[in-house]
């Protein structure tokens, strides 16, 4: 059933572009809807991405070699540097 919707919409957009005139070239309205399309998608995306980066705990875990030692302060290691970037 999609694809006859598709067809459906083919049809009537095509007809729309070939109206521009055949020497200047331009996206049409076609090419309008595809970049509004296109435009929507990333939007949708960079809102759920920002949804799924709230849910992140950014906290670090304490470093088992300082718990052991008895230190209270966090040791600044090469491996948390790395960490960090």
């Amino acid at each position: 059933m999609p694809d006859m919707s598709v067809s459906l919409a083919m049809t009537h957009l095509v007809p729309l572009a070939k109206e521009v005139d055949e020497n200047k070239v331009t996206p049409g309205v076609l090419g309008f809807i595809v970049f509004a399309v296109m435009a929507l998608a990333v939007w949708r995306l960079m809102k759920s991405m920002n949804r799924h980066m709230g849910k992140v705990d950014f906290k670090e875990a304490p470093d088992p070699r300082a718990a052991e030692s008895g230190d209270t302060e966090p040791v600044d290691t090469a491996e948390a540097k790395a960490k960090r970037g």
